[in-house]
């Protein structure tokens, strides 16, 4: 093998150099067949020996760090990213449960350690900046100008805006049912949107066929590997901000299944380098409506459930990754949960309400999930928790309509103030 980096085929195996194949293994891939998950999908793999030889062990990390981890990134140099600020994102220790459906109850101390991963810090408030900036990256060192993804939104809106720092165009392909903020982030970052009356599973296909017609490069998730390669960062960051450690579990929104893998791609170059001994216990969370790789897990066939659930950014009908993503859980002894759209809406606002933190309906999944494993008595007391918050409530206001009541304007006068049904009687003096 030559080069930094080599992919492997997660469906037969095979191994490629870096400059053999682009985005899935070229003998599976013929093998696709419409509804079902892609086969083929590529694993990029490097020379753990090496980088271990090269530092010190003790120094490892510290000199991984330093060099924002290109000995384990597809790309060349730091000057092609993004100047955007993607990654770092807080980690929040939270010292009470949020639980709390008002100010009024007793607040109850957290008897082990819970942390909120927010990456809705990022620049286009989602975690997928962490894959499009490496996409970008990737395609400013080899001269590729057009980027085209598909998305349910959070995707989109985050190449788009990527691509609008890097000097790049984007092609947005996306089901006609996204959010109309998502959507209009796209088209103020000067992206060309493509809304498509169907799913996004038809979304997805579109853009694949277009891409190829066209010459476009292509950011899809479970098709592009760098996808993957570039949200694995966020399990480096949690390794830093634990002190070099690793939770006991890690709180997961899944749809298609790469975010998913992501986490457990950058886990397992840990493991590879010998800076930690085992994985943490990842849980996948998905909706109950849309559960598609969570059901399918066990079975010999996958079979496809049609979506609907408010948690648009993880509502697929085919999970793309769904092997890679099932393979990691199986292999590392992973676990699986679904919540409902209630359970899900109910967390949103806890969340919010309690940490100061908006997320949109599928970022507060993974918190749904982590309040299901509570209230069983899943949580080990002085074990430590991480939920993994993927974007902003801002990204979908209509979801989590029904959870407030907007003000009527009052008279501005101060009986107008005290008459009003919204006015809090406890604040008086």
């Amino acid at each position: 093998m030559k080069g930094k980096f080599y992919f492997q085929c997660i469906t037969c195996g095979r191994h490629f150099d870096q400059d053999e194949v682009t985005y899935l293994c070229p003998y599976c891939s013929g093998k696709n067949v419409p509804g079902q998950p892609t086969r083929g999908i590529l694993k990029i793999l490097y020379f753990y020996d090496q980088i271990r030889r090269k530092f010190k062990q003790d120094k490892l990390f510290q000199e991984l760090e330093t060099s924002r981890f290109l000995p384990l990134l597809p790309v060349e140099n730091v000057s092609s990213f993004s100047f955007l600020k993607v990654g770092d994102t807080p980690l929040y220790q939270m010292k009470e449960l949020l639980i709390r459906e008002n100010r009024n109850k007793k607040s109850i101390p957290v008897p082990f350690g819970l942390f909120l991963k927010d990456d809705s810090q990022n620049p286009t408030f989602s975690f997928k900046d962490r894959a499009s900036n490496l996409v970008s990256a990737f395609a400013r060192e080899h001269d590729l100008d057009i980027i085209a993804t598909a998305s349910t939104g959070n995707a989109g809106s985050s190449l788009a805006g990527i691509c609008a720092s890097q000097n790049q165009k984007a092609i947005i392909f996306l089901p006609a049912a996204a959010p109309p903020a998502k959507l209009t982030q796209i088209c103020m970052y000067g992206a060309l949107p493509v809304t498509v009356a169907g799913s996004y599973d038809d979304a997805f296909d579109l853009c694949l066929a277009a891409t190829d017609e066209f010459g476009w490069y292509n950011r899809n998730t479970a098709y592009n590997p760098l996808t993957i390669e570039g949200k694995k960062t966020v399990s480096y960051e949690l390794y830093r901000q634990l002190g070099h450690t690793i939770p006991n579990r890690i709180f997961v929104p899944v749809g298609d299944g790469v975010i998913l893998s992501g986490v457990y791609k950058g886990l397992e170059d840990l493991l590879q380098l010998g800076l930690i001994e085992q994985l943490p216990v990842v849980v996948a969370v998905q909706a109950s409506g849309s559960d598609n790789l969570v059901r399918n897990i066990n079975n010999t066939a996958f079979t496809s459930h049609k979506s609907s659930t408010i948690a648009d950014s993880i509502s697929v009908d085919i999970p793309r990754n769904f092997f890679m993503g099932r393979d990691y859980l199986l292999k590392y002894n992973g676990e699986t949960i679904t919540v409902s759209d209630q359970q899900i809406l109910k967390a949103s606002s806890l969340l919010a309400r309690n940490s100061g933190i908006f997320c949109e309906p599928a970022a507060a999944a993974a918190y749904a999930g982590f309040l299901s494993y509570y209230q069983k008595n899943r949580i080990e007391a002085d074990s430590q928790n991480v939920i993994l918050l993927t974007g902003s409530g801002l990204k979908d206001l209509q979801s989590v309509s029904s959870l407030v009541t907007l003000p009527e304007p009052v008279k501005p006068d101060l009986q107008s103030l005290i008459d009003s049904k919204f006015f809090r009687k406890p604040l008086h003096k």
